[in-house]
């Protein structure tokens, strides 16, 4: 039994030798990632530089952009050079890193998207008494209190995963997996066990319910409004529902990898199951966002057709 200090490299084993069409999966993913550079970074641009868009909605999508930027910025790098590596290995410091940097942003995701749910809700349900409830430094305090405890509770997973004594060094994925390090313990795993499904349930399924529970109290208001109310809620709660419902798809996938035995699956499945994960939102978020609502569309046209 060795401790996973005493652990110098973990071994990814998922990834497989392509030869020559490792250069082309190189050059895709890296057109991938200039893509999720490109936009993201765009949108941020846009709404910090139109004041018309300083609105907490607007403010809480891009803490969201800024979430999946950076977790972009953390993870595809080393994808990429795995890709043309040779020697598919990791050293524990950076494995750890990239589970902080992975766990972090899916937290940070279901964390703002239930809080946009949130501020619809108000938004919608409340609308004389929004600009009082949502203020400015509500928004901010929503912000860092889902970042905080994003990363707080990743920090506690890490912890104690880090303390455990394994029995190898090969993680059969793409990118270093919090799950998989503790399959490869010798010693007791209950702790981990325990704190993960809590952590799992208390987080997704809390979140999922809370995200739920707003939108039925949006639909009863709707049915029950105007028409025009309907259409509001409408065009500002579909891509909020739609980018909730690609992000599950992307976590079901990645519970799946971890929780099940994926050695008969095609290796190149599982790379393509671990990729729909890292994109299905940094390229989903903005072109759901940017092409549903109406001032953020119209503004990315005056700045690309140059009217001001």
């Amino acid at each position: 039994m060795i401790n996973s200090s005493q652990v110098s490299y973990f071994t990814l084993g998922a990834y497989t030798d392509i030869g020559l069409l490792r250069y082309l999966c190189f050059i895709i993913i890296m057109f991938i990632y200039c893509l999720i550079i490109c936009a993201n970074v765009f949108l941020i641009v846009v709404i910090c530089m139109n004041r018309s868009l300083h609105e907490p909605m607007y403010m809480f999508l891009c803490s969201l952009f800024a979430t999946e930027l950076c977790a972009s910025s953390g993870l595809f790098p080393f994808l990429l050079l795995q890709i043309l590596s040779d020697v598919h290995t990791v050293s524990v410091p950076l494995c750890f890193l990239q589970i902080l940097c992975l766990y972090s942003y899916a937290n940070m995701e279901f964390f703002t998207l239930a809080i946009m749910s949130y501020d619809r809700y108000l938004a919608i349900c409340f609308p004389l008494q929004y600009n009082s409830r949502m203020t400015s430094k509500k928004v901010v305090a929503l912000i860092a209190a889902a970042l905080l405890l994003a990363v707080l509770e990743v920090g506690v997973l890490i912890s104690l995963s880090a303390s455990l004594q394994l029995c190898g060094n090969i993680i059969n994925k793409v990118y270093c997996d919090n799950y998989t390090i503790v399959r490869l313990a010798c010693s007791d795993t209950s702790v981990n066990n325990i704190y993960g499904m809590t952590y799992m349930f208390t987080l997704i399924l809390g979140l999922i319910i809370l995200i739920l529970y707003t939108y039925f109290r949006i639909l009863r208001v709707c049915f029950s409004g105007s028409k025009q109310t309907r259409q509001k809620a409408v065009s500002t709660c579909t891509p909020h529902l739609a980018s909730l419902l690609n992000f599950s798809f992307g976590c079901f996938f990645e519970i799946v990898q971890s929780r099940f035995d994926m050695s008969r699956v095609p290796n190149i499945l599982r790379i393509i199951l671990s990729l729909y994960f890292l994109t299905c939102q940094p390229l989903f978020n903005p072109v759901i966002y940017g092409l549903n609502l109406t001032k953020i569309r119209v503004i990315c046209k005056n700045l690309v057709f140059g009217r001001m």
